[in-house]
């Protein structure tokens, strides 16, 4: 995977970050001999698996790019489209979801049990978190934003659904999604366990509460799918928001 990323974003100066729950394959290992071959490689050394999102919250939080992009390191997620996916993020976009379920997107490779339980998911993080609503994909792993939009908040997600908890509390004015297909992995296990799938709408409940507190008053978002020809605009939450995001998005690029 590291390969391929470093192929297809070779002219662009980037920092990957590893982070490693004690695997006893060796992962943490062969991403310092590749740091050593690129120079752009950091590897976080867990001792314990404390779980998904534990992990992405910890990348998101300890890396020092203005643009993060998450993914998963088993392939599922197409490398390849992350130079579209920066394009977008050039273009004027605070958050670009490889989605599933945009036209162009799809799945390849799964049970017709797993195909329910992730569109289940879909229509369920619709119901409790309607503020969502247009997003096709809301369950998506692959996804990149500006870090722009956290502003002071460290994100401290327990799910593995870490982009849900960045929607929720974080400062956007515009999303994307982006068609990409997702094919099951070549080697391990999901970590889709039946805890998870329980636990899941107590964790869009949780976050409907973090929404609510996060305070923010009426803000028109824009939501566009890349092969839809309009805009899919919806007003949820503005405040005087557009003048703080601009004066923090003018600090940063002065740095």
């Amino acid at each position: 995977m590291i390969e391929r990323i470093e192929k297809c974003l070779k002219d662009i100066p980037i920092e990957i970050l590893v982070v490693d729950d004690n695997s006893p394959d060796g992962t943490a290992d062969l991403a310092e001999e590749l740091g050593k071959k690129y120079g752009n490689i950091r590897v976080l050394r867990r001792g314990e698996k404390l779980g998904l999102g534990s992990a992405v919250s910890q990348g998101i939080n300890q890396s020092r790019g203005k643009v993060i992009a998450i993914m998963d390191a088993d392939l599922q997620h197409p490398p390849e489209l992350l130079p579209k996916m920066l394009e977008k993020i050039k273009e004027g976009y605070d958050v670009v979801i490889a989605s599933r379920y945009v036209k162009g997107g799809g799945t390849v490779g799964w049970s017709v049990w797993r195909k329910i339980i992730s569109r289940g998911a879909v229509l369920l993080t619709r119901v409790l978190l309607p503020f969502l609503s247009s997003i096709e994909d809301a369950v998506s792993g692959y996804f990149m934003f500006k870090r722009v939009i956290l502003g002071k908040t460290n994100v401290t997600a327990s799910s593995y659904k870490v982009m849900l908890e960045i929607l929720s509390i974080s400062r956007y004015r515009s999303i994307i999604e982006i068609p990409y297909i997702f094919t099951a992995r070549s080697r391990g296990n999901s970590k889709l366990s039946l805890k998870e799938i329980v636990s899941y709408p107590f964790v869009l409940l949780n976050l409907h509460i973090a929404h609510i507190k996060s305070k923010r008053k009426d803000f028109q978002i824009i939501y566009k799918h890349e092969n839809s020809p309009i805009n899919c605009s919806r007003s949820i939450m503005i405040d005087d928001f557009n003048q703080k995001y601009d004066a923090i998005g003018d600090k940063n690029e002065e740095k």
